[in-house]
Formats: C-alpha cells, structure tokens, sequence
C-alpha cells in the first residue's frame, strides 16, 4: 500500500510539475474537507494558522496527524510541507498541518509555545475537527521533528503552555494534552550541543540569538530534557550522513528513551542526508511508520 501512496504522490507532483495542495485537492476533494488558515492563537498582532483535512465519509472520530513544518525555525510555511503529510492522508487519517512564529517575528521559545497551542487548540475542537484524541500523532522534519517532539514531550510544570490559557477545554482541564505518538524525522534533540563546538549550527545560534541564559533556554526546549517513564511511543526517521542535524540527535534520543523504558525506534537510512531521501528509502520509512502505529495500536 505504502508503495502505490508513494509512487502515486511522486509521479503526480513532480512529474507534471503541479502545486502539491492543488493536485492532491483536485483529486480527492470527495474525501476531504479542507479549512485553510484557522487561527488558532494571535500574540502580539501574530495570526498563528493552522489548516485543517477533515475526512468528508465517516461520522466518528477520527485518527489525526498533527504536523509541523521544518525550516531551522527561521524560515519554512505550512504549504510546503503538504507532500510530507500526503500519505497519512491517502490512509484516511486527519491532518491538521501547522504554522508557528519564525525567528523574524519571535526568537525562542516562540515555537515551541505555539505548537502546544495548537495541540491544546486541536483538542479543544475535537468535535468540530472529528478528532479521536485517544490517537493524535504529532510528526514533522528537522526544526518541526524537534517541534512535534517537544510538543508530545513536555509536561505541565515547564510553564511552556501558559501563554494560550484562554483555550476552553469544555472539561477536559487546563494541562497540556497527552499524544499517542511522535513521528520525528530528523529532529533536533539537544539543542545546546548545536550552539557551540563542533557541532554548531548557525539556525540554532540564531534562534537563540541574544537571549540572557541562553544554555538555560536550550536546556529546556530540548527534547532530551524530557525523558522520562511515560512518554508516548517515539519513532525517529534519520539519515546517518545528516550534514544539518547530527545523527547523534537521534542516537542519543534513541539510547535515552530506552534507558527510560519509553517504547520507541529508530530508522536509519544508510548513507542519507537531511531528508530528500530516494523513493525506496521514503518507502521503507513510511512501512515502519505503518507497523510502528499497529504495533502501538494507534492505526486507522
């Protein structure tokens, strides 16, 4: 199955050269219903959006994919990453593909607190969305593989949910929600080991860039931070030539969250970069998706 999705997706879009929402739109618009640009939280005249795949044939709730652009936090838009989440669509499941505040408009933890939000904002439409919140899956690729981590990791007593307190829950209480999965392709898992010495990355110093206590800072946006007995299984999707995240990121996440008994797994693709892997290898990837997820019991 996985194979035909990929196939079918590749050849749609780059071989005719269309946009990727508009082909998949035009084809599948029976199945779907797609709300563009829901506003989900304004902060200092910032319109965070969120869009919103609703399927269209089924009346319960359904399984839901939040995912989270990459970019370094400092550049990427929602619309781009279409193709990313193009499969859990074709398997039936929501979407719900999400913007958040880029290093130009707010420095760390902007992002971080927006993607809470949203989970938060998700949770509290449930009904409108037709969302099973017992199976959201929050996924994305480099800066968003760090966001979905974050955004499925970090509990209550880091404060990091505060600035979205408005959102009603209609009894399901103020904290953060918990996820049933994490889907991290390529994300970043210790951003300190990223500001400085040999594996320093100009994204991350720039994210960070002129915040007091900035080790402190990092330190807490980090997913390593958060390891704990508890969490929701965690896949992690990563290219051991990685020239942008150091595989390490996804080693070290691996061994910690093993050491912790969290349920979790890495995929490794030999010899792959950062993300722009070969049809074969995205193919590979998304089968273990698939078995990771029934494995889990969180399948469509």
């Amino acid at each position: 199955m996985w194979k035909i999705i990929a196939l079918i997706s590749l050849t749609a879009v780059f071989s005719f050269g269309q946009d990727p929402a508009a082909t998949w739109a035009a084809q599948s618009q029976a199945k779907y219903a797609i709300r563009p640009n829901v506003v989900y939280g304004t902060w200092s005249g910032y319109e965070a959006k969120l869009d919103v795949y609703q399927r269209r044939d089924v009346t319960i709730p359904q399984p839901t994919l939040i995912f989270i652009h990459g970019g370094g936090w400092v550049l990427g838009t929602k619309e781009s990453a279409v193709m990313s989440f193009l499969p859990w669509l074709e398997m039936g499941w929501n979407v719900i593909n999400v913007e958040y505040r880029l290093s130009h408009v707010a420095l760390a933890p902007a992002a971080v607190e927006d993607c809470l939000c949203a989970l938060k904002f998700v949770v509290a439409h449930a009904k409108d969305y037709n969302v099973d919140t017992t199976r959201i899956v929050t996924s994305g690729e480099s800066a968003g593989g760090h966001l979905a981590l974050t955004t499925g990791m970090i509990p209550d007593s880091a404060g990091l949910d505060r600035q979205c307190p408005g959102i009603n829950f209609q009894g399901r209480g103020a904290g953060i929600p918990k996820v049933a999965a994490i889907v991290n392709w390529y994300g970043i898992a210790d951003l300190n080991d990223m500001l400085d010495g040999p594996n320093e990355r100009a994204y991350a110093v720039e994210w960070l860039a002129g915040l007091p206590n900035r080790e402190e800072l990092a330190r807490k946006l980090s997913p390593l931070t958060y390891v704990r007995k508890g969490l929701p299984p965690i896949m992690s999707i990563q290219g051991d030539a990685d020239p942008i995240v150091p595989y390490s990121n996804s080693t070290r996440l691996r061994d910690a969250l093993t050491a912790a008994g969290v349920p979790n797994e890495l995929v490794t693709i030999p010899g792959g970069g950062h993300g722009n892997f070969k049809a074969d290898e995205r193919v590979r990837a998304f089968n273990a998706i698939r078995a990771f997820l029934e494995k889990n019991h969180i399948s469509q």
